[in-house]
């Protein structure tokens, strides 16, 4: 198996994509906001945010002794705007549990907020280079077509994914931290869902699911989640009325940014249950303190 684990970081050596997260001496900070913000967000969106946050925020403790407000604000329209309350708890967390620095213990990082077991995993290995089964989906992808010749891993994570994606990474703990990067570089630029690059990829010769024909399955894997008209979209628009505020908004302002009062009072109705908004009287605003003169 660590034939597989070779063969790929010697194409990621080669071909890896020049990403800023993954700098030497970054930092596991850096990593860790890196690892929120990439969550089912292209990373072409990511770029320019993460660039702003770590500037602003290049510690735990400077994004824990903001408002959780600001993250709100910061994170614009990078989507799932409850990632970065999470990641302002994650901070707080940080500065209350560990001094303000990210631990290297597995069982540490998954008490923290928002941190799961890809996430906990995934900064483990990119910044403290330990040797550990960092499965998303394309990792997923990759061993499920590599190894058992399968199209498409199915739509979660088990415990069969991490036994198996384990097996594959080198006892050498630098080696295996390399291959982590490598096999999830490989599944989001050449093995991808819809059009493989099998001309280019390294397993080739060694892919089970390329001997078998690689029949790519008659629909989509998985059923492509709808954004226009849904009351995602109409949580985005009244957050971005918030975001550009100075201070709290009355509620016709928010009342014209979509026409139908039901579903907008019903995404209102979700953010204020989420903590993503709060009421001011009759004005709403993001959460944090507001200047008496407002």
């Amino acid at each position: 198996m660590s034939e597989l684990a070779s063969l790929t970081t010697a194409w990621y050596d080669v071909n890896a994509r020049d990403l800023p997260w993954r700098a030497p001496e970054i930092g596991a900070w850096p990593v860790l906001i890196s690892e929120f913000m990439l969550q089912q967000t292209p990373v072409v969106r990511v770029l320019p945010v993460w660039r702003e946050w770590v500037a602003r925020w290049p510690a735990p403790a400077d994004l824990a002794a903001e408002d959780s407000g600001e993250a709100i604000r910061a994170w614009g329209r990078l989507g799932y705007p409850r990632r970065a309350m999470r990641l302002h708890a994650c901070a707080t967390a940080l500065v209350e549990r560990h001094g303000g620095e990210v631990p290297r213990r597995l069982d540490q990082m998954l008490a923290l907020p928002g941190v799961g077991d890809y996430t906990a995993r995934a900064v483990l290995a990119f910044a403290y280079g330990q040797r550990h089964p960092v499965v998303d989906t394309n990792v997923r992808r990759v061993a499920a077509r590599a190894v058992s010749g399968l199209a498409d891993a199915g739509a979660a994570t088990t415990p069969a994914d991490l036994t198996l994606v384990e097996s594959l990474l080198p006892q050498n703990v630098a080696a295996a931290a390399r291959a982590s990067a490598a096999f999830m570089e490989l599944g989001a630029v050449l093995c991808t869902a819809r059009t493989p690059r099998c001309g280019d990829c390294p397993l080739r010769e060694r892919c089970a699911w390329r001997r078998s024909g690689a029949a790519l399955p008659a629909g989509p894997s998985r059923k492509p989640q709808r954004y226009a008209g849904t009351d995602r979209q109409v949580r985005g628009l009244l957050l971005a009325v918030l975001r550009q505020a100075a201070g709290p908004v009355p509620k016709p302002a928010l009342d014209v940014v979509w026409p139908d009062q039901v579903q907008r009072e019903r995404a209102l109705d979700s953010l204020l249950a989420d903590g993503l908004v709060v009421p001011r009287g009759e004005r709403f605003s993001l959460p944090g303190r507001v200047p008496a003169d407002l």
